[in-house]
């Protein structure tokens, strides 16, 4: 089993900040779904090329991501190499795919919570870059709106995503990070 979690913030003033892209590929992955809830995240099961898959947007807030992240894998008996982590990345360039493991929150405090709650970063992500603007706030920025020029950009790679998400249950993640970065 597969836990695919999107990283973003729950309520309609977030839905197309930079914070919430992995919300944002998960919709476009998954198309018109019920959503079903349990442990303050939104999660819908699957099959996937044979694998069940649990998609998931916490509902916790950015911030707290890490124990409804935790709690799923729990419950469903998930270890941390089949969980793949979809977030924003401040510093890839816009639009920028980067698959990694074993790697630091690089200040991302979502990613920096959930290792604090799995106790290991050795789970895979997909880092999206949104840029950054040395000129705002951090904050400001992130939980800023994408322009629709960035927006359009940026959905020009859900279909790439959209294979390594399929590609996560058979491949090596290796494999994965050779191919995409």
């Amino acid at each position: 089993m597969k836990l695919i979690v999107g990283l973003g913030n729950p309520g309609k003033e977030y839905a197309n900040t930079r914070h919430n892209i992995g919300f944002m590929v998960l919709d476009a992955y998954l198309g018109e779904v019920k959503w079903s809830s349990k442990f303050n995240g939104l999660y819908y099961q699957t099959t996937v090329g044979g694998e069940k898959y649990i998609f998931l947007k916490p509902q916790s807030y950015m911030n707290l991501s890490g124990g409804v992240v935790k709690k799923y894998a729990d419950y469903f008996k998930i270890t941390f190499e089949d969980i793949l982590i979809i977030q924003d990345d401040l510093d890839l360039e816009l639009g920028k795919l980067r698959i990694k493991i074993n790697s630091s929150s690089g200040g991302h405090n979502g990613i920096k919570d959930i290792i604090a709650c799995l106790k290991t970063d050795a789970f895979a992500r997909i880092k999206i870059g949104v840029s950054n603007n040395k000129n705002m706030d951090t904050k400001d920025y992130v939980l800023g709106a994408f322009s629709k020029n960035d927006l359009d950009l940026i959905r020009q790679n859900f279909s790439t995503i959209n294979k390594i998400i399929e590609s996560f249950n058979y491949k090596d993640i290796n494999l994965l990070m050779n191919k995409y970065n």
